[in-house]
């Protein structure tokens, strides 16, 4: 096996991810890289998943952990592995599961950092109407945070997906789930510029590369739909524009429209489903960044909160 190349049975499990669960391409590229590391080292020693012992698993995700990989990078490997040989085991191509009694490396619990709502104010304050582009920016940053989308939900958006007299999206989640969410006057109005005749149309070249460049509802200068890097981009010079020195991501949006709209009373289960989250348990970690931050007010705000 060279250059990235895996076993027919490997390749099978992969084409079975994506056919009947339905895993989106960036989880199945992901889960490639993890399994492509995994066969080396059983080819390094002499294995393949089919002959792998309980003990080559252990030891390779041992070396994974002894290695400077991050401990949700080695889970996540972990996580691909066990799937595997389950489908081997499920499809009877091998009698048994090696990886059925292997732990997954403990991942520490981590707590978003949203912004606060004047950062948010302050960032699409600092977007302009001064011509197409930073009419889209605005768009954008407004939509981002107006849903909580991931950037991957965002970008994939066509024209069809958006109701801007219901002031509703479709946004095409993990393992292309949809749902459908609401969005606000402002994230309307700034939609509506993008819209007119001042934004997107400026936009639009002679020719589209593509029927998907042509209904995308966010495109760059030369006509093709945004991508990925260029959301991040965005975010990070529109937030330095407004002055905000923590680093962002389009993901910091995200975190933020949940915070806030627990902050102001908002459901769990509502943000679950606005969220596109498949387990409450997921959307629980937004109460915990609620929580600590109506205890950092009450700390510094309470005249008796303060040992004297």
């Amino acid at each position: 096996m060279a250059g990235g190349e895996l076993p027919l049975d490997v390749e099978e499990f992969l084409a079975w991810l994506a056919s009947e669960r339905g895993r989106s391409a960036n989880t199945l590229a992901a889960y490639r890289r993890d399994l492509v590391g995994y066969c080396d080292w059983l080819e390094s020693h002499g294995r393949e998943p089919l002959t792998a012992t309980v003990e080559d698993v252990r030891n390779f995700i041992d070396t994974r952990r002894r290695s400077s990989s991050a401990p949700a990078s080695v889970a996540r490997q972990v996580a691909a592995i066990r799937m595997l040989h389950r489908y081997l085991a499920t499809e009877e191509r091998r009698r048994d599961d090696p990886s059925v009694d292997v732990e997954s490396p403990r991942v520490p619990a981590g707590i978003p950092k949203p912004l606060s709502e004047a950062d948010i104010d302050a960032l699409l304050g600092a977007v302009g109407a001064d011509g197409p582009i930073p009419i889209r920016d605005r768009a954008l940053l407004e939509l981002l945070y107006a849903t909580g989308a991931r950037v991957s939900e965002v970008v994939g958006l066509s024209i069809p997906d958006l109701d801007l007299d219901q002031h509703l999206v479709r946004l095409f989640g993990k393992g292309s789930k949809e749902r459908i969410v609401p969005f606000g006057a402002a994230a309307s109005r700034a939609l509506e510029d993008w819209f007119g005749p001042g934004g997107r149309a400026l936009m639009v070249p002679d020719q589209w590369a593509s029927r998907s460049d042509a209904e995308a509802v966010f495109i760059n200068t030369r006509g093709r739909r945004l991508s990925r890097q260029s959301v991040w981009a965005v975010v990070r010079e529109r937030a330095r524009q407004a002055g905000i020195v923590t680093e962002l991501s389009p993901h910091s949006l995200r975190h933020s429209c949940a915070t806030h709209l627990l902050d102001h009373g908002a459901d769990l289960r509502v943000v679950q489903e606005l969220l596109g989250h498949a387990s409450i348990s997921t959307t629980q970690v937004y109460t915990r960044v609620s929580q600590e931050r109506l205890l950092e007010v009450y700390r510094t705000s309470h005249p008796r909160a303060v040992r004297r």
